[in-house]
């Protein structure tokens, strides 16, 4: 677990600060669910690090610095009541700023398709534990628009793509939280190294041939997805983008000019915007 300083340089007359953290997939369950939520529990719990030392580091870190924990998902890896409850105690306890991940609506974990119908399930009942509207807001920091969108099943939808529209109109320069990164191809390579797929947005489809079937209906881009991405590409407000979901610490960039960073599961991330 450590602390990982990255600048972010978008021109900005009085620097800023953030902590960002990610997938910290709190795995509590107990019998005010039922016996499998419980069980599911346990098993996953050997999947992760406790994320108990990431959370409080986080914590310590934003109150020392004076600032927000951007957090883009999987603060729990599935809905139970203990997961909720915790979420909505450091929540409350801390300034969060939060974009939903897939976890942040899974029952089960891998039980069914992950889509709109599945995620409107817990959506009210998830959305009850973060402060702000964690499938799409806004939020100002020191002169910064940070724009938080759910791409947590790989897509973004017409209503976020015209939301972040808006916000550009406020002309101010705008940091992106979302879950899942977008397709860039250093990241790719990264990605495909010891997986069957790339588990990112937007994807060229000659890139997806090799694809389970499954993975490829699920991460295959949609015709508003892809313009959204497009839209992002070439939207001269958007300095970066802040994501997660690959549990690795990554830092390359989509465009030219557009930084894309993740963190991973165990560390927090300072940055430094300029």
């Amino acid at each position: 677990m450590s602390i990982i300083k990255t600048p972010i340089h978008i021109g900005l007359p009085t620097p800023i600060c953030l902590v960002h953290m990610t997938d910290t997939h709190l795995c509590l369950a107990d019998m005010r669910d039922n016996e499998r939520k419980v069980t599911l529990g346990i098993k996953r719990t050997r999947v992760f690090a406790d994320p108990k030392p990431a959370l409080e580091l986080a914590s310590k870190t934003a109150k020392e610095l004076g600032t927000p924990i951007l957090h883009t998902g999987d603060l729990i890896d599935f809905v139970s009541v203990a997961n909720l409850e915790f979420a909505k105690q450091y929540t409350d306890e801390n300034d969060v700023f939060m974009a939903a991940g897939n976890h942040e609506f899974s029952l089960y974990v891998g039980e069914a398709k992950e889509d709109v119908a599945y995620r409107n399930q817990s959506l009210e009942t998830v959305q009850k534990a973060f402060k702000n509207d964690i499938r799409m807001s806004s939020r100002v920091v020191g002169g910064v628009n940070f724009v938080a969108l759910d791409n947590g099943y790989y897509l973004f939808d017409a209503e976020q793509l015209a939301f972040l529209k808006e916000e550009a109109k406020k002309g101010l320069p705008i940091v992106l939280l979302m879950h899942n990164p977008i397709h860039e191809m250093p990241l790719y390579h990264i990605m495909r190294a010891n997986n069957p797929c790339a588990y990112l947005v937007d994807v060229p489809e000659e890139l997806m041939q090799d694809y389970p079937a499954d993975r490829f209906i699920q991460q295959k881009a949609d015709d508003i997805t892809k313009e959204t991405v497009e839209y992002i590409k070439t939207e001269p407000l958007i300095k970066a983008i802040v994501a997660g979901h690959i549990h690795l610490n990554y830092s390359g960039y989509l465009t030219k000019t557009i930084p894309q960073i993740t963190t991973s599961c165990t560390d927090i991330r300072v940055l430094e915007i300029d």
